[in-house]
């Protein structure tokens, strides 16, 4: 067997298992929201600045168009958000919080920083050691992107 196979030595797989348990953990808050955890992340970009181009929103979170359109449309359903043509390109489509969707600010303010914090309370890591790994997760994606 070839170490560099194991997956013990795999960076990856552990990046993947702490991806997918994060969200895991998320799970529950926004559960209360009634909206997942793709939705959360739109949310999040629209609520740093609304009314935004689908493809800026999709580049934002690393992701093709194609992904993000269907997201859109389910959280239109949802009358969190809604879409319009660019005044400018009307061949753009424009994203914009409802008062729904921006009123979930708040919401998500409320009960998610809080509780992810109680979540990782057990895990022997400091705030500033988020950051340092929160700059070295960007390396990473900045590598492959």
């Amino acid at each position: 067997m070839h170490d560099e196979l194991k997956l013990s030595n795999q960076v990856c797989f552990r990046l993947y298992t702490a991806s997918r348990l994060v969200i895991q953990a998320y799970a529950p808050f926004l559960t209360k929201l009634a909206i997942t955890y793709p939705q959360y992340l739109v949310l999040m970009v629209l609520w740093e600045e609304d009314k935004q181009p689908v493809n800026d929103i999709a580049h934002r979170l690393h992701l093709e168009t194609n992904t993000v359109t269907p997201l859109l449309q389910r959280m239109e359903k949802l009358g969190i958000v809604v879409r319009h043509r660019g005044e400018q390109d009307k061949r753009q489509q424009i994203v914009s919080l409802t008062e729904k969707g921006r009123a979930m600010e708040e919401e998500a303010y409320s009960i998610i920083p809080d509780g992810m914090g109680k979540k990782l309370e057990p895990c022997p890591l400091k705030m500033e050691d988020y950051a340092s790994l929160a700059n070295e997760l960007d390396s990473i994606i900045d590598t492959l992107k």
